[in-house]
């Protein structure tokens, strides 16, 4: 943004600030880590979540929420900028975006908000978002009396102050290590396993702990929420909970299919969002800070590519958007393929996958001995070295995929039937090929050519680490 346009845009926010300065709602964003939303209990699933339960009767359960790249910097990246991956500059894992890029934090800061960030991070530069920073939602225990002091205290200042405030609460959990939470309320043996997964007791194992964790993010919710009540300010807060990208398991995380791109979402607003109510509109994690922005009373910059979803909170209207988008490139991750671009173009109820590289086997940190902290992928292969048929299929289909697929997701969420060579489909893969290349252009997306310098876009690429002084060292440690 110009610095012309800059002065513009405070000029109008002080004018839209005074007007409605008297009603802007406080602000709370709540975010797990690497939890399919579908093993969550407000989504029908196995792991207990009272706390979000709770929410979702106060406020509106979204089903068909997206986010854009199912990894964790990227996918904060485009939270907080409101600008898809590609143009942000921030599209591999561990990554920053391109310099002078603004986020949520310098809108909201201009119009006299407090705004925080607890938990984790996996943004850069500091720059881009200026939050107050601590640690206090990944790292506190939340059943302990008061487990986040910095928040409460800025609850307290803001309220003194009777000035807003807005805070991204982000939680560690249930990425592995699979170490939080009380892994004996989920027996190993009593559980349902995905369809897309393979029955193995490492397997099993590991998502007893993973679902422990998932409560365990539960909780860190329910604390938080505790402080807006104790403080009397929970009727003026806009509450948005999600659960991010798909788990760490095959098929879901560091992948393009439907569990990899989908995400949970609750939002509550007493008094202007419908309690115990539900939608099936379509929306995109960018779109989570011009919706922020406009329900502080705020002008959403042109510079983002989100679209506000208020009118859906409000009631106002059904729908959202028609097209989701998502992408995910292997290169510079933990064990990952060198080059496995993925393009990916959704509705609600199809996804067509795009990938750019099938010659290549997939690979990631799932895939290799140990596993991501978790390791039951040896015991899939094991089993499908022992003729095991499903176990043959499912390790083959995550290592090796055709140049297209197509998915009926709203039958088929597992992406376990590719239906690619349908002549059924034909127009719909036609459709939604266009509606991808559409999207990549938009974005200045190459394809391979984007995937090739996806290194160069990591955090700290080009500068160089000083050498240390071995000798030095030695007599320091004499």
């Amino acid at each position: 943004m110009s610095k012309n346009c800059w002065s513009a845009f405070l000029i109008v926010t002080a004018c839209a600030t005074s007007a409605i300065a008297a009603d802007r709602p406080n602000l709370i964003f709540m975010i797990a880590d690497d939890c399919t939303y579908l093993d969550m209990e407000a989504y029908g699933g196995q792991a207990k979540t009272p706390h979000l339960n709770s929410l979702a009767t106060e406020g509106l359960q979204f089903s068909r929420c997206f986010q854009t790249a199912p990894m964790c910097s990227p996918t904060r990246h485009n939270i907080y900028t409101g600008i898809y991956p590609v143009k942000s500059g921030a599209w591999p894992n561990h990554t920053c975006v391109y310099p002078g890029t603004k986020s949520i934090v310098h809108y909201l800061k201009a119009a006299d908000y407090r705004v925080a960030l607890s938990g984790k991070t996996h943004i850069s530069p500091k720059a881009s978002f200026p939050f107050e920073y601590d640690d206090e939602f990944k790292s506190a225990d939340p059943f302990k009396a008061n487990p986040y002091p910095a928040i409460d205290r800025m609850i307290t200042e803001s309220k003194a102050a009777d000035t807003p405030f807005c805070v991204f609460a982000c939680s560690n959990e249930p990425h592995s290590p699979y170490n939080k939470g009380d892994a004996a309320a989920y027996p190993p043996e009593s559980l349902t396993l995905p369809p897309s997964w393979v029955d193995t007791p490492e397997t099993r194992f590991q998502y007893s702990k993973y679902l422990a964790e998932i409560t365990y993010f539960d909780a860190q919710c329910g604390a938080l929420l505790k402080l807006l009540d104790k403080y009397g300010v929970a009727d003026n807060t806009l509450v948005m909970a999600v659960s991010e990208q798909g788990s760490a398991f095959p098929f879901a995380k560091w992948t393009c299919f439907e569990l990899g791109l989908t995400s949970g979402m609750i939002v509550r607003w007493p008094g202007r969002i419908k309690s115990a109510s539900g939608t099936n509109a379509l929306v995109e994690y960018c779109d989570v800070a011009p919706t922020f922005l406009e329900a502080a009373g705020l002008p959403v910059p042109t510079t983002m590519d989100g679209k506000s979803f208020l009118p859906v909170l409000l009631g106002q209207q059904a729908e959202h958007k028609t097209y989701t988008f998502g992408l995910h490139t292997t290169r510079g991750i933990i064990n990952g393929s060198e080059t496995y671009g993925v393009r990916s173009c959704g509705t609600k109820t199809h996804r067509y996958i795009r990938n750019l590289s099938p010659e290549v086997k997939f690979t990631n940190a799932v895939t290799r001995i140990g596993g991501d902290r978790a390791d039951y992928w040896t015991s899939w292969q094991k089993k499908a070295q022992a003729g095991d048929k499903h176990a043959v299929a499912m390790t083959t289909k995550y290592q090796h995929r055709p140049a297209e697929e197509l998915y009926d997701v709203a039958e088929d969420p597992h992406c376990l039937h590719n239906l690619i060579d349908d002549p059924k489909y034909a127009a719909l893969r036609t459709e939604l090929s266009s509606q991808l290349d559409g999207w990549m252009t938009s974005q200045g997306d190459q394809g391979h050519e984007t995937e090739a310098i996806a290194h160069t876009r990591k955090a700290g690429y080009g500068k160089k680490k000083p050498k240390k002084n071995r000798k030095a060292n030695s007599k320091q440690l004499k």
